[in-house]
């Protein structure tokens, strides 16, 4: 109650952030109405001389504590400068779109300039303009000289921001670029040269992972930095996309799969299995309709472990009893008192697939099923036992000891494959559907983006991923890939001294 007071009384934390930021706005407009006076020149004559004075600056932090003394200029100069271009109905072009300038910043844009200055996140409501708020922080920060980025959720977003706001950069005296997809190294490095430069994340990402593990020289690289980013559509980019790898993939020196020859049988094993959980799933539903709950969610669990896409189970996890049922029999089993009992369930399938860490584990009568004669023979040996053993008999030379070594070691290899064959396989059924994570074109399996739907042709997903999708979907098997270089999205963007978001 006394929470509720002090909060109807002092308001919210965010509301309270808001008020102590409105004189930095005013201050704003005070200037703004201050530089009406001025010529277009002298207007842009404060772009270069700021460039110029924080040029001779050379530490990061003093740079940054200039910026924080002339922000209120600095966007009146913004906000004059779209005021001008308003009043003058300055036509331009804008994906070969034909547009009249017609905005000028209210004070809660330069609200939220001010906070993405900060390198916080602003929330905005729908037609509260983020694509212009963004022009005043990012002029700030590029008079650095350090460049300035706006990551956007897709190419076409990219070029259009930076089209259009560039009517207003190119009017105050800045440059303005933009990455787009297939554009050649030299001219991904002018656009990185700009004072200001548009992009998507993936762009950005696969650009660093470039410059980093391919690039031989200075300069074959087209990055320069990493000193300002607003990532616009943060939430969907650092927190759906957060753990999203980028990855760059390369031909395999050889190939050794043999995903067309076990196919066949993985396709039978899923099979089996399918039926095993069905079974289980309908053995669940009388439990939940005589009341026994506690044994219901055991055997969804046990679903859950085998085949984490079943229908039934969905429905199921649909309706917040039986979810609960679920989740509690799931976090029962995890326990470290219960890891023998967890182990005897699991080996009631012919195999696990954990939907979270992407793997696929066979058990004991799955092993069964694939190699009646040699259940073994999809388990690594120990290496550090078996060379032990050799360099401990002293019945063989050194030239003898190295041969069985090697043996062992090829051996050893050849199991690693065949069990890596399987496992892919076994994903490819069980977590990848065609029509959702791809589609079948002219005989390929081609990607599609899960966060925008888009399909995404001449990209494959790496570790023999992608040929056990297209031995699954019986098209041809193309060379295997390695990867080269990865990175996650996460990752690139701590890469950078001060990051804000929009949303």
């Amino acid at each position: 109650m006394v929470g509720w007071i002090l909060k109807k009384i002092l308001g919210s934390k965010n509301q309270r952030e808001l008020k102590r930021l409105s004189p930095i706005v005013r201050r704003i407009n005070e200037m703004d109405e201050q530089f009406k006076s001025l010529s277009d020149d002298e207007l842009r004559g404060k772009t270069a001389a700021w460039k110029e004075e924080l040029s001779k600056i050379p530490d990061l932090q003093d740079q940054w504590k200039k910026l924080d003394e002339i922000l209120p200029e600095a966007f009146a100069v913004v906000k004059n400068a779209a005021r001008r271009l308003k009043e003058r109905q300055h036509s331009f072009t804008v994906c070969d779109q034909p547009m009249v300038w017609d905005m000028v910043h209210f004070d809660v844009q330069l609200l939220g300039g001010v906070v993405l200055h900060r390198g916080r996140i602003a929330e905005m409501a729908t037609g509260e303009g983020k694509t212009l708020v963004a022009t005043l922080p990012l002029y700030l920060n590029a008079l650095t000289g350090r460049g300035a980025h706006l990551v956007t959720v897709n190419d076409y977003l990219a070029r259009r921001d930076a089209e259009w706001m560039g009517q207003l950069y190119n009017f105050l005296g800045l440059t303005v670029g933009c990455i787009e997809h297939d554009q050649e190294p030299d001219v991904r490095r002018e656009q990185y040269a700009m004072d200001i430069t548009y992009g998507t994340n993936s762009e950005f990402g696969f650009d660093y992972l470039r410059d980093n593990g391919m690039a031989t020289t200075r300069e074959q690289q087209v990055q320069r930095g990493y000193h300002y980013a607003i990532v616009d559509e943060v939430d969907s980019i650092l927190i759906d996309e957060a753990r999203t790898p980028l990855i760059i993939s390369g031909p395999a020196t050889i190939s050794t799969h043999q995903y067309d020859k076990w196919k066949p049988l993985i396709d039978q094993l899923v099979r089996k299995q399918n039926m095993l959980c069905n079974r289980v799933a309908s053995e669940a539903i009388e439990k939940f309709a005589q009341g026994e709950v506690e044994m219901g969610g055991r055997l969804m669990f046990k679903v859950k472990l085998g085949q984490p896409r079943n229908k039934q189970l969905l429905r199921m996890m649909e309706d917040p009893d039986k979810r609960r049922a679920i989740d509690k029999a799931e976090l029962s089993f995890f326990q470290d008192t219960r890891k023998e009992e967890l182990f005897a369930l699991k080996e009631e399938l012919f195999f696990t697939i954990d939907e979270k860490s992407n793997e696929a584990d066979l058990s004991e009568q799955g092993r069964a099923f694939l190699n009646p004669d040699d259940p073994n023979a999809f388990v690594l040996p120990d290496l550090i036992n078996e060379f032990t053993e050799i360099d401990l008999d002293q019945t063989l030379s050194p030239e003898e000891k190295d041969k069985r070594k090697a043996e062992r070691q090829q051996h050893c290899d050849a199991q690693a494959e065949r069990i890596h064959n399987i496992s892919q396989l076994l994903r490819a059924y069980c977590l990848f559907e065609k029509d959702v994570q791809y589609v079948i074109e002219d005989n390929k399996v081609v990607i599609v983006d899960e966060f925008t739907g888009r399909k995404m042709p001449g990209r494959r997903w790496s570790d023999g991923l992608h040929q056990a999708v297209e031995a699954k979907e019986g098209v041809q098997i193309d060379r295997e890939t390695q990867t080269l270089a990865t990175i996650t999205i996460q990752n690139y963007f701590r890469l950078y001294q001060k990051l804000a978001g929009m949303t």
